[in-house]
């Protein structure tokens, strides 16, 4: 884990360490709030190759941060 202050000063230290499974998570916000940490991908865009472990991740993330109900 990693904090930073803003988005791109973290952004090196994670990608460099787990590329595929670096989540962005906005805190202070009433909702869980998470997104992969991932550029646009224009070179592999619509040519089948795009995994979908990034995303995944997130929303694993942002799953364990709902507080359960009972």
């Amino acid at each position: 884990m990693a904090l930073a202050m803003f988005h791109d000063q973290g952004l090196v230290a994670t990608k460099t360490l787990d590329f595929g499974r670096t989540v962005n998570v906005t805190v202070g916000l009433p909702v869980p709030r998470t997104s992969p940490d991932h550029g646009v991908a224009y070179d592999i865009a619509r040519n089948g190759r795009a995994g979908t472990t990034p995303m995944e991740s997130a929303l694993l993330e942002a799953a364990a941060m709902c507080p359960t109900s009972r």
